[in-house]
């Protein structure tokens, strides 16, 4: 029997006693963080928050298997927030729509979650109707045409169902409830709401695909209220996907127990002090390209050398080497060559150990 079928449905509860030091330590550690920030200009809140929401919208997608290129996701966020984030990388459709639903939970955090908004970030997610190979129902609620919607692996013939959501005929009343819950949800605290909406809608299952990120951006919506700032600067979605076999053990073993969710809130609570300690990093990395450009602002680079340094600063993918400055910048090898030189001279950039056809090279930090 799984949650949703139990007699009393949706009615959930928890040991507030058994939460409360963990809610207690979350809630300290999320105002210190905003405070941290609060400290910053606002063009470092902004690259902070444009890190992290790229972070978080291709992390959200990766724990769905799905792969996006960092550089059109963040190009994409950049551009919708109106930031110069230098050499903008046209954004495919795809990624167009992930970033437009991140963006409206966040960003619009204190608008009503209804039916049609839903509808509307299923349609952007899903832009050709397609979900890998088949077609979908997209912009709805799923239907009954591809029989129970089902949680499995395993090879064909041999699947190990995982979980079976409710039927597409109770889906209507379901999110019904849900909604108004969540637009009226009393006086729970604020950040057990996030973790409630989570689990409330992932295992309601209302949509064909899609709902794993859905939820997720549910949840940000809720702890965006909680902070009352559509600005992000620590993503639930990277930690989730780091710890993403403990996740679907835990939505799983909830899903099959009762209705006390004790133990979900607790490892959702965890998980998202894990992420707020996490955000030290983007902050460290925000603050060092805040640094390095102070210490080169007064010395003649020319326009390669900014745009491949900026790529360096916001995490290119695999190592740097002379033949992808060329590719990237758009120059012959030996011009590549001649701004990788001169960069050494100037100690920003340093030679990887290794050498050959590997060499490649880094930025020089303190």
């Amino acid at each position: 029997m799984y949650i949703w079928q139990k007699e009393k449905w949706p009615t959930f509860t928890w040991d507030e006693r058994t939460l409360s030091k963990t809610l207690a330590n979350v809630s300290r550690e999320q105002g210190r963080l905003l405070g941290k920030m609060e400290g910053l200009g606002f063009d470092l809140r902004n690259e902070a928050h444009l890190r992290t929401l790229t972070e978080d919208v291709v992390k959200s997608s990766e724990i769905e298997g799905e792969q996006l290129p960092r550089d059109q996701v963040r190009s994409s966020i950049a551009r919708r927030l109106g930031l110069d984030a230098g050499g903008l990388a046209p954004a495919d459709r795809n990624v167009e729509g992930v970033v437009e639903m991140a963006l409206d939970a966040t960003g619009n955090y204190n608008k009503p979650l209804n039916e049609d908004r839903l509808f509307a970030w299923h349609a952007a997610l899903f832009p050709t109707g397609r979900s890998g190979m088949g077609f979908i129902t997209v912009g709805q609620w799923r239907d009954e045409s591809s029989g129970p919607m089902q949680v499995v692996s395993g090879p064909y013939g041999r699947e190990k169902v995982h979980y079976e959501a409710p039927p597409a005929s109770r889906i209507p009343d379901e999110m019904t409830k849900f909604l108004s819950w969540f637009e009226k949800p009393g006086d729970t605290d604020p950040l057990l709401i996030a973790g409630l909406a989570h689990l409330w809608f992932v295992t309601i299952h209302p949509f064909e695909d899609g709902n794993g990120r859905i939820a997720r951006a549910i949840a940000d919506m809720a702890l965006a209220r909680t902070e009352k700032t559509g600005q992000r600067f620590y993503s639930m979605s990277a930690q989730i996907r780091r710890e993403h076999k403990e996740y679907y053990n835990q939505l799983e073993w909830t899903q099959k127990g009762k209705l006390d969710i004790t133990q979900w809130q607790d490892w959702f609570l965890n998980c998202l002090l894990r992420a707020i300690e996490g955000a030290q990093e983007i902050l460290g990395a925000v603050l060092f390209k805040a640094q390095f450009w102070e210490r080169f602002a007064k010395e003649p680079l020319n326009e390669r050398q900014i745009k491949m340094l900026n790529k360096l600063l916001d995490g290119l993918e695999g190592k740097l080497t002379s033949s992808k400055w060329a590719k990237i910048a758009k120059c012959s090898q030996d011009t590549a060559h001649r701004d990788i030189t001169d960069l050494i001279e100037r100690h920003a950039l340093q030679k990887n150990p290794g050498g050959g056809r590997s060499t490649s090279y880094s930025l020089v930090t303190p």
